[in-house]
């Protein structure tokens, strides 16, 4: 994003008004807490016509949020419950046990050996601790799948049908397929990767694993090699004509009868091709640990990224149900009625909303009205498959919705502002689960989007036990509330349990928590005064309560409280406001080009008011965005 100076015409260009974000600015109020339910919640608010995708990015760096078209800000100094945006650099990750824990729970949902209790069905609260995710996945190649997990549950496969392939070359020497007795070492499998299918199959998608048991079966007998195969041989010359015919083709139809006859393998189709022994899903799913497959859908700027997931029958035999397949898909923002009827369920049986209060226009001002400024890929090649932009994300398991995660993607972040999830799937921590493959997304995205690096998941209050679970998405960062740096949370912590409010950047340079507590005054802020948070279970979505507060409040401030004294702080030394950009009349001018035409009333009122309005979007915005007064 680019600053602008002063027009010298006091009109911008045609091109510039396309491009331009157009606000108005509501001013301050004061509402009730969401958290303590106090009456002392500050913050200031905008009304977004439209909003481009990097002014919304500067935006969310200097502390806002927004709420359908509503933006707001907390009045950090003054609300009740201090909140700080919080965000995780995606490539730093590293998942905890317990977030490992939660996606193996999903994998074995999946391959149907999850034991779900009814009892756990019915649960209508989610304990996981985490129930809104961010989202984070525009165009990803692959979901996200915990590493160790993978690799563990990959090497048991593996080992498995390397027995497999021992078993039959035994079977097919007991048999007198191969006239020479051979012992062979324990035959190597690999997983195919998505590169080498062409070459081996021309370009199957189901490939997963291969063996080139047969090459090395051939070669050995051919040079008498006892590196890796011991022969014994009688030396007749029948025998070896049969060994002359006996090539890695040959070998491999030989051995993929035995392993259909002998292997448990129902789950996997084995061939032989071109040599190798491969082994196929048996279905049209990706039946591999977590083998994602991608369609990737564009049409009229629309994206819709579809992402099929299941896996296999683990190698130790265990008894399985029916496997299932789940699918991710993410489009943008708009209006769905079967959304809506998960909202609608999940609103009532998860934060027992009254029913006549989850009502269609809620939902919509809430979730789906959006001001940002779709920007499709096309216009860039460094911008995601998805686009910039405003969408949610379906996790359908079974062609079942089952959760909806509403996300921004933009230039720098991958913005988490909801997910709601059907309560009789509670036991899967689907708010853990989707902020996991959310990450993820943003991982996979860097690669053709390499600014994309941070997840934004809203606001951390560390008054609030019930908010405090953001902090286990680490190493997270908090930004200052006054001069807009980030903080690693680390720094932050022990600050924060000694007060509410503090400016994070004080201490950002301090080498040692330790230096840093000694400057801190003894009991400033008593931790129990936070126990009107805590709720039964730690699972709140992100900015729920106050998201829904200052969407249905229509008590903005009047011109009563714009026309208090300016208030100039040490922050902004320059407080000219000749250069904002105002929108009148239809026409977008610098306020230094206009000033002379109005009288001492209204220039009075209005620079009061641009005073305030540069204050809290700083100055590079306010001369960015349009400021409309009609």
């Amino acid at each position: 994003m680019k600053g602008e100076g002063g027009s010298s015409s006091g009109v911008e260009s045609e091109k510039n008004m396309i491009v331009k974000s157009k606000v108005v600015d509501l001013g301050s109020r004061r509402g009730c807490c969401g958290y303590c339910k106090s009456s002392s919640s500050f913050t200031h608010g905008l009304s977004a016509h439209s909003l481009t995708v990097d002014d919304y990015q500067a935006l969310l760096d200097r502390g806002w949020r927004r709420a359908g078209c509503y933006l707001y800000k907390p009045e950090m100094d003054k609300t009740c419950c201090p909140q700080y945006t919080i965000r995780l650099n995606a490539s730093e990750f590293i998942p905890s046990k317990e977030q490992q824990r939660v996606s193996k729970q999903m994998q074995r949902f999946l391959d149907g050996t999850l034991q779900v209790k009814e009892s756990q069905k019915n649960t209508s609260k989610d304990s996981s601790g985490f129930v809104d995710s961010l989202a984070t996945g525009s165009a990803v190649q692959e979901p996200l799948v915990l590493n160790t997990v993978e690799k563990n549950e990959d090497e048991q496969l593996i080992s498995y049908l390397s027995d497999q392939i021992d078993s039959a070359v035994r079977t097919c020497i007991e048999h007198g397929e191969f006239s020479i007795n051979i012992q062979l070492l324990k035959p190597s499998v690999k997983k195919v990767s998505r590169g080498k299918r062409k070459l081996l199959t021309g370009g199957s998608e189901d490939l997963l694993y291969s063996s080139n048991i047969s090459f090395q079966i051939k070669a050995a007998l051919m040079r008498g090699s006892t590196k890796h195969i011991m022969i014994r041989s009688g030396g007749s010359k029948e025998e070896n004509d049969q060994l002359a015919e006996l090539t890695p083709h040959a070998i491999a139809d030989k051995m993929v009868i035995y392993l259909n006859n002998l292997s448990d393998v129902s789950y996997l189709s084995v061939k032989a091709c071109n040599g190798h022994i491969n082994f196929y899903s048996a279905t049209k799913q990706a039946c591999s640990d977590k083998v994602a497959e991608i369609d990737t859908v564009q049409k009229e700027c629309h994206t819709e990224i579809i992402v099929k997931e299941s896996s296999l029958k683990k190698a130790s035999g265990s008894t399985q149900g029916k496997r299932k397949r789940l699918e991710i898909i993410m489009k943008r923002s708009s209006f769905d009625p079967e959304e809506y009827d998960l909202y609608r369920r999940y609103q009532i049986a998860v934060h027992n909303d009254a029913p006549d209060h989850v009502s269609e226009s809620s939902y919509r001002r809430f979730l789906v009205d959006t001001p940002l400024v779709f920007l499709p890929s096309k216009v860039d090649d460094t911008v995601p498959h998805s686009g910039f932009g405003s969408f949610h994300q379906q996790y359908l398991i079974d062609d079942q919705l089952v959760a909806v995660g509403v996300i921004d993607i933009l230039p720098r972040c991958l913005s988490s502002k909801y997910l709601f999830w059907d309560p009789d799937f509670a036991f899967l921590s689907l708010g853990k689960y989707s902020a996991l493959y959310e990450i993820g997304c943003v991982k996979e995205n860097q690669f053709h989007c390499p600014s994309l690096q941070y997840y934004y998941m809203g606001y951390y209050i560390h008054s609030c036990n019930k908010m405090r679970y953001k902090s286990a998405y680490g190493p997270s960062e908090l930004l200052c509330p006054l001069r807009y740096q980030w903080v690693p949370f680390e720094t932050a912590k022990p600050l924060l349990d000694r007060e509410r409010y503090v400016i994070l950047s004080n201490f950002h340079n301090l080498h040692t928590v330790e230096s840093l507590t000694s400057k801190l005054s003894e009991s400033q802020f008593d931790l129990q005064q936070g126990d009107s948070c805590r709720e039964e279970f730690s699972d709140v979505p992100f900015d729920k309560d106050e998201e829904i507060l200052e969407i249905d409040s229509e008590d903005f401030s009047d011109k009563s409280d714009l026309e208090t004294s300016v208030l100039m702080s040490s922050e902004f030394e320059d407080a000219s406001v000749g250069n904002v950009l105002i929108g009148l009349g239809g026409s977008q001018l610098r306020y230094k080009d206009i000033h002379q035409a109005l009288s001492p009333e209204q220039r009075s009122y209005l620079e009061t008011k641009l005073h305030k309005y540069k204050r809290v979007v700083g100055e590079e915005l306010s001369q960015e965005m349009v400021l409309s007064l009609e």
